[in-house]
C-alpha cells in the first residue's frame, strides 16, 4: 500500500470489507423474496440492476466508454457472453439459496480460485509453481471426497465456481470497469428479463403486485443488493492492492458457509467435513505462495533488481485478479 495517504488506505479497507460482508450475507435477502421462484428473482435482478446502475452513472456523469464498447464489435460480443455466463451463474446461486444448499453454493466461492488457475493451465498455457499444482491436486481429491459424501457430483458448486471462473476470465479481456461493466450486461439482459417478466403476468404467474407492496418493494430491491456491493468493491479496488483484495475474498464463502450450518442448520457429515477441508487446504497453500511471491517481489524492488511496480504474475492469486473486474452473486 506504499504510496497512498493512510486515510486513503484505510477507506479502501471499509468498502472492501463492506463488499465482500454483503455478498457473504446475501443469502438472507433471496429467502424474503419468496413465493416468487429463482426464475422470476433473476430477471427482477436485471431488471432493476440497470436501472439502478443507470441513475448511478447519469449521478455520476460517466457515459464515455458507452460510445467506445459499441464502436467494438467484439469487446460488445464478449460483454454478451459475460452477460450470459453471469447469468447461469446468478440464477443457480439464487436456486441453490431458495433450494437449501447454502453450503453447498459456498462451496463454489471457495473452488473457484482453484478452477480459475486450472483455466488458466488449460486455456491460457500458463505455468504453474509446484505449490499450486500441488493446491489444484488437493482441491481435486476435495471434489473426490465431496462426490462422495454427496452420493453425487457437488454440480451446483462445480456449476457456480466455473461459471464465474468463465466470467473472470471474460471480463479480463473485456476491460471494463466494474459498474460500467455491470451496466453494460445489464443492458443486454434487460430485455430478456423483461420479456420473461411480462409473459410470467399474462399468465397470471407473476408473484410482483400480486403479494403486496413490501414483496414488490424487496423484488425492486434486489438491484440495489447488486450494485451496492459493486460500488463498495470499486471504491475499495482503486485504494487496496489486490493482493489484499485477494485475501478479503475469502470473507464472502466464509460468511455464507457459516449462515448455512448456524442459520439455515444444513447438514455437515463428517466426509464433507473432509471435503471442506481438503479446499481450506488447497486456498491456505495458495494463499502462502502468494504471499510469499509479494514478500520476494517487494525485497527485490528494495535491492533495485526488479523494476519498482513490476510484480510477477504469481505474486496475487488469479481469483484476486478476476475479482477486480467481477460481480458478486
Amino acid at each position: 500500500m506504499t504510496g497512498k495517504p493512510e486515510g486513503d488506505q484505510r477507506l479502501g479497507l471499509l468498502n472492501g470489507f463492506a463488499a465482500y460482508g454483503m455478498w457473504g450475507l446475501v443469502p438472507l435477502f433471496w429467502p424474503l423474496l419468496k413465493p416468487s421462484g429463482a426464475v422470476e428473482i433473476l430477471a427482477h435482478r436485471m431488471v432493476w440492476s440497470l436501472l439502478f446502475v443507470a441513475a448511478a452513472l447519469l449521478l455520476i456523469r460517466r457515459w464515455a466508454w458507452l460510445g467506445e464498447l459499441l464502436r467494438q464489435p467484439r469487446r460488445l460480443a464478449l460483454v454478451t457472453v459475460a452477460a450470459a455466463v453471469i447469468t447461469v451463474n446468478w440464477g443457480v446461486y439464487i436456486w441453490a439459496v431458495n433450494s437449501g444448499h447454502v453450503v453447498e453454493a459456498s462451496l463454489g466461492y471457495f473452488i473457484n480460485p482453484l478452477v480459475t488457475i486450472a483455466m488458466g493451465v488449460l486455456l491460457l498455457k500458463e505455468r504453474l509453481r509446484p505449490v499450486q499444482w500441488a493446491a489444484v491436486g488437493v482441491g481435486a481429491s476435495a471434489v473426490l471426497v465431496l462426490t462422495i459424501g454427496y452420493g453425487r457430483p457437488p454440480w451446483i458448486s462445480l456449476c457456480l465456481a466455473f461459471s464465474f471462473a468463465t466470467y473472470g476470465l471474460v471480463k479480463k479481456k473485456v476491460n471494463l470497469g466494474g459498474v460500467e461493466s455491470l451496466a453494460a450486461e445489464s443492458a443486454i439482459q434487460f430485455l430478456p428479463a423483461l420479456g420473461y417478466l411480462m409473459w410470467l403476468s399474462a399468465r397470471g404467474d407473476a408473484t410482483f403486485g400480486t403479494e403486496g407492496t413490501g414483496h414488490a418493494l424487496l423484488l425492486a430491491a434486489s438491484g440495489i443488493v447488486t450494485a451496492l456491493p459493486l460500488v463498495c468493491f470499486g471504491a475499495s479496488a482503486i485504494r487496496v492492492p489486490l493482493s489484499t483484495l485477494g485475501l478479503l475474498q475469502y470473507m464472502t464463502p466464509v460468511f455464507q458457509f457459516l449462515l448455512g450450518i448456524f442459520y439455515f442448520k444444513e447438514a455437515m457429515p463428517p466426509e464433507r467435513w473432509a471435503g471442506f477441508a481438503l479446499v481450506w487446504l488447497a486456498l491456505a497453500l495458495l494463499t502462502w505462495n502468494a504471499l510469499r511471491t509479494a514478500r520476494r517481489a517487494a525485497r527485490a524492488v528494495a535491492r533495485g533488481t526488479a523494476a519498482p511496480g513490476r510484480v510477477p504474475a504469481d505474486t496475487v492469486s488469479p481469483a484476486a485478479e478476476a475479482d477486480a473486474l467481477r460481480a458478486r452473486p
